[in-house]
């Protein structure tokens, strides 16, 4: 084999080699993606806030970590914060989570709940348990659908694990409405779901008979 010859193939094997390494790389890069989940935005403290100083948009900033290390309770959205209170002290680069936040004092004028980014508070007139569907708790969202010759119809799980962010009596109209079961009241409650849960959920209530909501255990 010639010196020119030798070279030629010492470089075609270099090149090999190269894709070899870079589809290598490429192929761990993309299993540790999928290991750790997509990147999610998460609401960093960007200056040191004092305990029960009012939070401003300029106090915070957002950065994007694998889902897999968000921090549990974590805000994704900073306009969720903005106008609360710090319960504690809070230094600079700190992760801001829902415990960071101040609870509002007695006979303060209630806010709304704290929704994450594509979120939305839907109310929802249903059939439970009113000592277990309560604020914090998870439920499951069952709809009947009307039957043959006006008799039940068939149940489907409509909706499963949602929060409860509030529960309340409904208003008269809705509470004076016969169909219940097994004498459980009918409630007004605020569910914590998705833009297209709330769409899939309120056309399922349009339709149905009735609408319970079965709590699950407690986590």
């Amino acid at each position: 084999m010639t010196r020119r010859r030798r070279a030629a193939a010492l470089l075609g094997l270099a090149l090999l080699l190269g894709v070899l390494a870079a589809s290598d790389v490429a192929g761990r890069e993309a299993a540790l993606r999928r290991q750790l989940g997509p990147a999610v935005p998460v609401v960093v403290v960007r200056a040191p806030l004092r305990a029960g100083e009012r939070i401003a948009r300029a106090s915070l900033a957002v950065r994007e970590v694998p889902e897999r290390y968000a921090p549990p309770g974590a805000l994704h959205d900073p306009d969720a914060a903005v106008g609360e209170r710090a319960a504690v002290a809070i230094a600079e680069r700190t992760d801001l989570v829902a415990s960071l936040l101040a609870v509002p004092e007695v006979g303060a004028e209630p806010r709304g709940p704290v929704l994450r980014r594509g979120e939305r508070a839907l109310d929802l007139v249903a059939i439970g348990a009113a000592d277990a569907v309560v604020a914090g708790a998870h439920v499951d969202v069952l709809v009947t659908y009307d039957g043959r010759a006006g008799a039940p119809g068939p149940t489907r799980l409509a909706l499963a694990g949602v929060e409860v962010l509030a529960a309340r009596p409904p208003p008269p109209a809705a509470a004076a409405d016969p169909e219940s079961a097994g004498g459980l009241p009918r409630l007004l409650a605020t569910l914590r779901v998705t833009v297209r849960q709330a769409v899939a959920l309120t056309a399922a209530a349009a339709a149905a008979r009735q609408v319970r909501l079965l709590p699950r255990p407690g986590r």
